[in-house]
C-alpha cells in the first residue's frame, strides 16, 4: 500500500465502510495513501478492515442513525491522525425497489422511518459531525447517492425519495460550507454487494445482490453493456476527495451509472 498516492496525508471517515461500496472505498483510499475512520455496525465487519489495513484504519462500532455515534467516530479519526480532511457518508439502505401501491400504511410509516432515518438523518448527523473538523482544514464532503437521486428506477418510492433529498443535501451543504469545505456527491448505478433492506419492512436480512445478481443481469441495464462492481465506482470519491484535482468542484452530483444513456438496440 502506497503512502505517496493522490490521497497521501489526508485523513478520512467512510460510514458504512465495512463491505460493499463503502469497503471499496476504504481499500482504494488506503492504497493512495489516506488513513481511514470508518463508522460501521459490524464489529466482525470492522476487525475485518483493522485486520487487512493495520493502524492505517480506525473503527468506531456505531450507528450513523446515532448524533453520539457519529460524534465519537470524528473524534477517533481526529484523536488518531490529528484531523480529518474529508468526511464520506456511504451507509444505506435500499428498498428493493418496493412500489408505493404495495405497501400498506403502516409499512410504508415505519419503512420511511428507518429508511430515512439511515439515508437521510444518518448524513445529517455525519455531516454536523464531521463540519468542524473539515472546517478546520478547508476539506472536503462526499455523499453517496445513486442513479435513484437522477432517475427512476433506480429502487422504489422510499429509495428514490431518500436519494433525491441526499441530492438537495449536497446542493445546500455546498451553499452553506462554502468557501472552507467542497461537497460533492457520487450516482452509482447498480452494483452486486451485500446492501440490505429495512428490517421493518423484512428486507434486513436480504442483501441487494441476493435480487440482481451480476453479469447480464446487471449489464442489461447499463448503456455501456457491462456489470459494475463496487471497485469501478470509486475513482470518482479519490477525485473529489484529492485537494488539488477537484479543488473547483463544490455542488456538483457525479452521475457515473450509465443508467441515464439509452442504450442504442442492436443493429
Amino acid at each position: 500500500m502506497s503512502r505517496d498516492g493522490r490521497l497521501a496525508g489526508l485523513s478520512t471517515l467512510v460510514t458504512g465502510g465495512g463491505s460493499g461500496l463503502g469497503r471499496a472505498i476504504v481499500n482504494r483510499f488506503v492504497a493512495e495513501g489516506a488513513t481511514v475512520t470508518v463508522l460501521e455496525r459490524s464489529a466482525d465487519k470492522i476487525a475485518g478492515l483493522v485486520g487487512e489495513h493495520g493502524d492505517r484504519v480506525r473503527g468506531v462500532q456505531g450507528d450513523v442513525t446515532s448524533a453520539r455515534d457519529n460524534a465519537e467516530a470524528v473524534s477517533t479519526a481526529v484523536a488518531a491522525f490529528g484531523g480529518l480532511d474529508t468526511f464520506v457518508g456511504n451507509a444505506g439502505l435500499w428498498d428493493f425497489g418496493r412500489e408505493l401501491l404495495a405497501m400498506s400504511p403502516p409499512e410504508l410509516e415505519r419503512g420511511f422511518d428507518e429508511l430515512f432515518g439511515v439515508n437521510v438523518k444518518g448524513y445529517l448527523l455525519g455531516a454536523r459531525a464531521a463540519a468542524d473538523a473539515v472546517v478546520d482544514r478547508r476539506g472536503s464532503m462526499i455523499f453517496t447517492l445513486s442513479n435513484a437521486s437522477l432517475y427512476p428506477r433506480g429502487g422504489g418510492v422510499l429509495y428514490t425519495a431518500s436519494k433525491r433529498a441526499g441530492a438537495g443535501l449536497v446542493s445546500q451543504l455546498a451553499y452553506e460550507l462554502a468557501p472552507h469545505v467542497r461537497v460533492n456527491g457520487v450516482a452509482p448505478g447498480g452494483m452486486a454487494t451485500d446492501l440490505r433492506g429495512p428490517r421493518s419492512m423484512a428486507l434486513g436480512d436480504t442483501a441487494i445482490a441476493d435480487v440482481l445478481g451480476g453479469g447480464e443481469s446487471l449489464s442489461r441495464y447499463s448503456a455501456l453493456d457491462f456489470a459494475p462492481s463496487a471497485e469501478d465506482y470509486v475513482d470518482s470519491y479519490v477525485l473529489l476527495a484529492a485537494r488539488g484535482e477537484s479543488r473547483t468542484v463544490t455542488g456538483a452530483v457525479f452521475d457515473i451509472s450509465s443508467v441515464g444513456t439509452p442504450r442504442r438496440p442492436d443493429l
